[in-house]
């Protein structure tokens, strides 16, 4: 087995395979290595409608095209795998999995992506895609002239519960404190808007419904008392959590957990790079997320080249 690469992918996701769709193609051998299924957050989609030039395609489609393309350009996708350990610090970097084989190469991109915090409630996982969304940019217009809720107060739920009235008939905020963490102009622009009303100091207890979301159980905090909604779907939109915990210490982080990286997808380390859901960012797109996967494959060819330039100066002298 070739243990031996120009690039490791960490992460098999868009911005992943992205990377690797370009490395190889540019003649670099590329591993992709992911610990879950390929395709990432992306697969957990069921329809996405504003990706360039694709009318509509499921998620999971777009990810094994993607997989396809990579394949085909050379790239080495692993899936479905345990990465024990990890030494990136040095000129080359190390990759260990849990079955003792070990992975070389001089540059690393770090595209292990994230996920949205859930609330944990009864239901949130049968009724994903069918209901419930993590995205009001992605599924905002699925709920034209439907009823919706927005779960979170903080500044990405109440200006995307009025950006959501551009599609719905109306929209109920519910948020499980008696004040807003988000800014006041966002609260301000939210609470003037006749399309949204709040419900407060509340929790959704349980999502209920059939082959798709019909209502949702809400509780007061103070009183407990419980009722019942009606509903057409939910956004749960109370912050995201990146899959970073394993590079804390070795490249830098911000408060949130999220990978800083320069313009160029370099972070801390020489020659390891991030793109994707795990970096430090406003929007979380499939396209943004492709983008930062171009760029990053892009500095790291650029990087791993110029090595070989200079170990072959050093051999000639």
């Amino acid at each position: 087995m070739d243990t031996q690469y120009d690039v490791i992918v960490l992460g098999g996701g868009a911005a992943g395979l992205t990377a690797g769709i370009y490395l190889s193609r540019a003649r670099l051998r590329t591993l992709i290595l992911n610990e879950g299924a390929t395709g990432g957050q992306m697969t957990l989609t069921h329809e996405i409608a504003n990706y360039p030039g694709v009318e509509n395609i499921s998620g999971y489609e777009l990810a094994r095209r993607m997989r396809s393309q990579a394949q085909k350009f050379g790239c080495t996708v692993k899936s479905n795998l345990t990465i024990a350990a990890m030494d990136l610090t040095g000129e080359i970097k190390r990759v260990l999995l849990d079955t003792g084989d070990a992975f070389t190469a001089p540059a690393v991109i770090l595209a292990t992506g994230g996920k949205s915090r859930e609330i944990g409630a009864p239901g949130e996982t049968e009724f994903k895609g069918k209901g419930i969304s993590y995205c009001a940019t992605c599924d905002g217009d699925f709920f034209t002239d439907k009823e919706i809720i927005v779960v979170g107060g903080g500044n990405s739920a109440l200006e995307e519960a009025v950006s959501l009235t551009k599609y719905a008939s109306k929209v109920t905020v519910v948020h499980q404190f008696d004040h807003f963490q988000a800014f006041e102009h966002y609260v301000v622009e939210a609470q003037k808007n006749p399309k949204i009303r709040f419900i407060m100091e509340s929790k959704i207890e349980a999502f209920e419904g059939d082959e798709a979301l019909r209502s949702v159980k809400i509780r007061h905090q103070q009183t407990g008392a419980i009722t019942t909604m009606a509903v057409d779907g939910v956004f749960i939109l109370i912050g995201y959590v990146p899959n970073t915990k394993r590079f804390e210490g070795i490249v830098t982080l911000n408060g949130a957990g999220e990978i800083v990286a320069d313009a160029g997808m370099a972070t801390s380390l020489p020659g390891v790079f991030a793109a994707g859901d795990s970096i430090a960012k406003r929007y979380r797109q499939v396209t943004t997320a492709v983008a930062d996967g171009t760029i990053a494959a892009l500095n790291a060819a650029e990087y791993v080249n110029a090595k070989k330039k200079e170990v072959k100066a050093e051999e000639v002298l």
